[in-house]
C-alpha cells in the first residue's frame, strides 16, 4: 500500500524516513527540504500535500522516473530551452538552498517547481559562482563545466497542489501533479538535494515531434 504523506497529519519523523527512502543510499530527507523556506506543518501544507508513490502515470513516468537532470528532461518533452527563476534563497555556512521555477524560453509557461540544497564545499568555485549567479538552471551549470555527476533518484510524490505551490506554477489549488527527489553526486561526492516538481498535466502538452530521447544530453 502506497503511504500517505500530509505534512498537516503529524506524520512521525521515523515514519517519514520509512515513507520517502527507495534507495539503500538515500541521503534525502523531503521534510528538511521543505523546511527551508516552509517553517511550519501550516507552512508544508501551504505547499502541498505529499504521498510516496511506486509509480507514476504517464507522462510524468518519461518526466521523472530516471536517473538525469530535470532541466535536459523538461526541454525534451518541451522541446525548447527552459530558463530559472529564482523566488527565495538562503545560505547558511556551506549550504544553500533555494526554490525555483523552471520557464520555457520560448511559451513562458512554468513547467517545473523545485527546492535545492546544495553543499558548496563539494563544488568547483567557478560551478559554484555560476550556480550562485541565479542566471542558469543548476543542471546545465553542472553538464557545460563537464561535473563528473551522478543523479540518483529516490523518491516518486503525487502532489495535491497547495496554495503556494499552486501560485507558483500558475494552476489551481487542489491540482494534482507529481514529483521526485533525488540526489547528485559530484565528482564522487554527495552534493545536491533535490524536491522537482512537474507542472500538471493539463499544463504539459505533448512532446513535439522529433523531441531528443530522454536523458540524450546529459
Amino acid at each position: 500500500m502506497v503511504g500517505q504523506f500530509d505534512f498537516s497529519s503529524g506524520t512521525s519523523e521515523s515514519d517519514v524516513m520509512g515513507q520517502m527512502t527507495s534507495s539503500g543510499d538515500s541521503r534525502v530527507e523531503i521534510r528538511e527540504l521543505i523546511d527551508q523556506f516552509y517553517h511550519s506543518p501550516a507552512e508544508h501544507s501551504d505547499l502541498g500535500e505529499f504521498e510516496k508513490q511506486t509509480t507514476v502515470p504517464a507522462p510524468f513516468d518519461t518526466l521523472l522516473d530516471h536517473n538525469a537532470h530535470m532541466t535536459v528532461t523538461v526541454e525534451s518533452h518541451h522541446g525548447q530551452s527552459v530558463g530559472v527563476e529564482v523566488h527565495r534563497c538562503r545560505q547558511h555556512e556551506n549550504w544553500y538552498s533555494r526554490e525555483i521555477t523552471l520557464v520555457t524560453s520560448e511559451s513562458k509557461k512554468v513547467v517545473q517547481y523545485g527546492i535545492v540544497r546544495l553543499d558548496t564545499m563539494a563544488l568547483a568555485d567557478e560551478v559554484w559562482r555560476r550556480i550562485e549567479s541565479q542566471q542558469t538552471p543548476l543542471g546545465r551549470v553542472l553538464i557545460e563545466h563537464n561535473v563528473l555527476r551522478e543523479v540518483q533518484l529516490l523518491g516518486l510524490w503525487k502532489v495535491h497542489a497547495g496554495p503556494s505551490l499552486a501560485a507558483l506554477m500558475k494552476c489551481s489549488v487542489g491540482d494534482v501533479t507529481y514529483g521526485r527527489t533525488a540526489l547528485i553526486y559530484c565528482d564522487s561526492k554527495p552534493a545536491i538535494e533535490l524536491l522537482e516538481i512537474v507542472a500538471p498535466e493539463s499544463s504539459l502538452g505533448a512532446p513535439p515531434p522529433g523531441a531528443s530521447p530522454l536523458g540524450a544530453t546529459s
